[in-house]
């Protein structure tokens, strides 16, 4: 684990990858992994990006990817695939979309399943950036389908939160019943150059005005990223979003609920795992229960203070 850990700090990218297969399968080994890494974490910014398949995400990305290394910033791209029901990895779309950057030695490009975590992406994804941001990764972008939940998963992982739409799919009313008006800090209209993007540029703007107030006014691009068009102006929005936060405390507020958050997820899948193996193993409760003779929530009171009784013990 020495050599690993080693081998991250250095920024090798093998021992990154050998981590975040770690972080995938959710091994034992995370646990001396994660306290090996976690001085040197926390100085990175990170960039959530979420939108409906076929809006445009992976190609918005890779040229993102190329304005920062413009600027001469080590980048990491973090692609959350669905899982393959057939091997249990990632789907790596988001590599061949990337393959201008396949061979920058100041590039990591991931595609990464949730398989092995409780929850998915909302318990992988900080281990997985952390592991980033210890290799010495300035900027980490993440991204991921936008399906439900999704969306919020990558709002609460990340600094800055870039919904993409398309026009012709109808995401106005769509965000307005998901209530992505809420969690987005930058709009991006992608495929700018088609019929109906202004009018969805407009639907957006008009929407985010009859909402409630907020203290950040997110800014609605419109970005053709097949040709780069718009994508230097979406990298500047994206770094003033960061600076408001920082000046304002949004910034330390939002990374403290996020690091409190993944802590008490952690702890309830933990102990979720203790209480169904300590459930199965007490016969008499279950025949109790079977037979009537105990209500579920009694069952649950008295499984809840058997446990707590054995961690006082031990």
């Amino acid at each position: 684990m020495a050599a690993l850990i080693r081998g991250v700090l250095e920024g090798d990218a093998r021992a990154v990858a050998r981590a975040i297969s770690l972080v995938e399968d959710d091994r034992p080994e995370l646990e001396a992994l994660a306290a090996g890494l976690v001085e040197h974490t926390g100085g990175s910014c990170t960039i959530g990006l979420t939108g409906a398949p076929g809006v445009g995400k992976s190609t918005i990305a890779a040229g993102l990817v190329g304005a920062l290394r413009a600027r001469d910033l080590r980048v990491a791209v973090l692609a959350v695939d669905p899982t393959s029901p057939a091997t249990g990895g990632a789907l790596l779309g988001d590599r061949v979309r990337m393959q201008a950057h396949a061979t920058d030695p100041g590039v990591f490009i991931r595609s990464m399943a949730t398989r092995g975590h409780l929850g998915g992406m909302a318990l992988a994804t900080p281990e997985a950036v952390r592991v980033l941001e210890a290799a010495g990764y300035a900027q980490i972008i993440v991204e991921t389908v936008g399906v439900g939940q999704a969306e919020v998963d990558v709002a609460a992982a990340t600094d800055t939160a870039v919904v993409v739409l398309a026009p012709g799919l109808g995401d106005a009313v769509q965000i307005a019943k998901a209530g992505i008006l809420e969690i987005a800090d930058v709009f991006v209209v992608n495929k700018a150059d088609r019929e109906g993007a202004d009018v969805l540029v407009r639907e957006l703007r008009q929407m985010l005005e009859l909402g409630t107030p907020r203290e950040w006014s997110p800014p609605v691009l419109a970005v053709t990223a097949t040709t780069g068009a718009g994508l230097d102006a979406l990298l500047d929005a994206v770094e003033a979003h960061v600076a408001w936060a920082r000046g304002s405390g949004a910034l330390e507020a939002k990374r403290r609920a996020r690091l409190l958050q993944e802590v008490a997820a952690l702890a309830a899948a933990r102990l979720r795992v203790e209480l169904e193996r300590a459930l199965h193993a007490d016969d008499a409760l279950v025949a109790d229960l079977l037979a009537r003779r105990l209500d579920p929530r009694g069952a649950a009171a008295r499984l809840l203070h058997r446990l707590d009784g054995a961690h006082r013990r031990g």
